[in-house]
């Protein structure tokens, strides 16, 4: 399979894409339009099944290979549409078709339609059909202060309740402590302090293989880290 670290399309060519050179070979450029044409429609979320169906009876190519081209073209199209015109240039988009042998008649149609007027439409319906996850709409809080417990006659302990309302119609609640939100700093902290202890034990290990320190020093700082990191996870593991 081809590969080519500038193309649009990735480090590695999708094998539809690869193998669309192949299957264009004897389709003349009247057809290939009729298939984009088809294509386009499809990408932008129209029901093209009759005019594809019209296609395939009226043209010689087999139909594994027509299925092959507009899988081929299919991707293509989606995928120079999901790159900014500012990051992808029509050169560029030419030239990587071109390392995949495609004619230059079908380079310039294609072309056409990733940077002409109908790029618009076609990226709000890819931008429709790509998965997504609902956004906040709304958010509600309240501080309750719980007085007393079955343990404590006084324990006055706030929490915050929280409730989102979601693009989907749904609502999502959730309860926050003070005691939580100790822990979770408690543990932030304690995790940074391994990381710092982590980057002093480096260095003392590159100095000691410079020479500048003694090699037995950066092994003995070796054994405390390793206790040191024991004791954080652990204690990290039982706040959170």
């Amino acid at each position: 399979m081809a590969t080519k670290d500038s193309t649009f399309l990735g480090s590695r060519i999708p094998p539809e894409v690869d193998s669309l050179s192949k299957n264009l070979k004897d389709v003349d450029q009247e057809t290939f339009r009729k298939i984009l044409k088809v294509v386009v429609s499809a990408l932008e979320g129209k029901d093209c099944r009759e005019a594809m169906k019209t296609v395939a009876d009226n043209t010689s190519i087999p139909h594994d290979r027509l299925s092959h081209v507009v899988a081929g073209m299919y991707r293509v199209l989606t995928e120079a549409t999901r790159i900014p015109t500012s990051s992808l240039k029509q050169e560029v988009f030419k030239e990587d078709l071109r390392e995949l042998r495609i004619s230059e008649d079908f380079i310039t149609d294609l072309a056409s339609v990733v940077f002409g007027n109908r790029r618009a439409a076609l990226e709000a319906a890819l931008a429709m059909n790509d998965p997504h996850f609902p956004t906040m709409e709304s958010l509600r809080w309240r501080v309750d202060v719980a007085i007393s417990t079955s343990a404590l006659a006084r324990a006055l302990q706030p929490s915050v309740l929280m409730q989102m309302k979601l693009s989907d119609g749904s609502f999502q609640s959730f309860e926050g402590c003070d005691d939580a939100s100790q822990n979770r700093r408690e543990a932030s902290l304690l995790l940074f302090n391994y990381l710092e202890e982590e980057r002093d034990f480096r260095g003392m290990l590159d100095r000691a293989k410079r020479g500048q320190d003694e090699p037995g020093s950066a092994q003995g700082f070796l054994l405390f880290n390793r206790e040191i990191t024991l004791v954080t996870i652990t204690h990290t593991m039982e706040l959170i």
